[in-house]
């Protein structure tokens, strides 16, 4: 469940791992902070955290059940947060959510369901101690860039796989998987959506508001960030947009296709139909037919069926209904 558990100087360098009872005897000590990643873990554990950190009693019941609405919370001199997390596994977008702790000397983050490693994040954040010299913040700065980052790849694939279901879209046959792909990735990115687009007001708050957490070196970080889900919301909304275009597209040739079939279908039932009326009058068992006992009534007959679906067959052909 602890994932990582490290000590830094206020200069930004590390000190080392460090056990989660040792917390408390590394903030004793002046100018430290500490960066701790979990992933789901127990009730025992989040309440060692919770007293350890001095960390709400509402903060910790949200990150103890998961299931959260993207939010951000402010309780005292810390920052609540709880971000949508999204993953391809196994081809499948899954989706989970991290729930943010940031104070003056901790970051505390809580990984719930499908959602990668913060380690590169962290490693990231050790290679600038400059940077860290700011304090949890650029912790935090460093794992949101990461999950936001991790969200454009997906779009990506969506767009590829996209385009190899292009000829399927267009092709002659109607194939039931093709809507369903198309219905699903639409579902998964309307879903995706809903993750990133709150996100955006959390990442505005941060660049914006809390002085005594975000200093000013580091808000310019936190709006390139923003830039980022700004750029992932826009890349899912053309998505969808162009899904939908591709399912009404895909309908659209499939009902042209069923209206040609039917006009063929209709233009031999024409020709059908001319023999059928013309021949039927010599069923009615009249004694005087026209033309009964002349030598030439049956070869005119043949003659004269041939003449009229001939033409019919000509006429539907110049229309392009044959």
């Amino acid at each position: 469940m602890v994932v990582n558990c490290v000590a830094y100087r206020r200069d930004g360098q590390r000190i080392g791992d460090i056990t989660i009872d040792a917390i408390s005897d590394v903030l004793q000590q002046q100018d430290t902070f500490v960066w701790v990643g979990l992933h789901e873990p127990d009730e025992a554990l989040l309440l060692k955290l919770q007293e350890e950190f001095d960390l709400h009693d509402l903060a910790i019941e949200d990150a103890h059940k998961a299931h959260q609405r993207t939010k951000i919370e402010t309780y005292g001199d810390s920052l609540f947060m709880v971000v949508q997390t999204a993953q391809l596994v196994d081809g499948n977008l899954a989706f989970g959510e991290t729930h943010i702790f940031l104070g003056p000397r901790y970051l505390v983050t809580v990984r719930h369901g499908a959602s990668l490693s913060y380690a590169p994040a962290r490693r990231t954040c050790e290679h600038a101690p400059e940077l860290m010299a700011n304090g949890p913040s650029y912790g935090l700065y460093g794992v949101l860039d990461f999950i936001v980052d991790n969200m454009l790849p997906i779009v990506r694939d969506f767009r590829e796989e996209l385009h190899d279901l292009e000829t399927d879209i267009f092709a002659d046959t109607f194939k039931r998987s093709t809507v369903r792909r198309l219905y699903d990735m639409q579902r998964d990115l309307m879903t995706l959506r809903l993750a990133v687009a709150p996100l955006q007001d959390i990442i505005s708050q941060l660049v914006r508001l809390h002085p005594q957490l975000i200093p000013d070196e580091l808000r310019p970080y936190f709006r390139d960030v923003y830039d980022h889900v700004f750029r992932v919301n826009e890349s899912i909304s053309a998505m969808r947009e162009m899904l939908t275009a591709a399912i009404n597209v895909n309908l659209s040739l499939v009902t042209f296709g069923q209206n040609e079939v039917m006009k063929k279908l209709a233009g031999w039932a024409a020709m059908l139909a001319a023999p059928t009326l013309i021949t039927s009058w010599y069923g009615m068992n009249f004694h005087h037919m026209p033309e009964l006992d002349k030598p030439w009534a049956y070869p005119a007959m043949i003659v004269l069926v041939v003449g009229v679906v001939g033409g019919l067959y000509a006429w539907l052909r110049r229309s392009k209904w044959l």
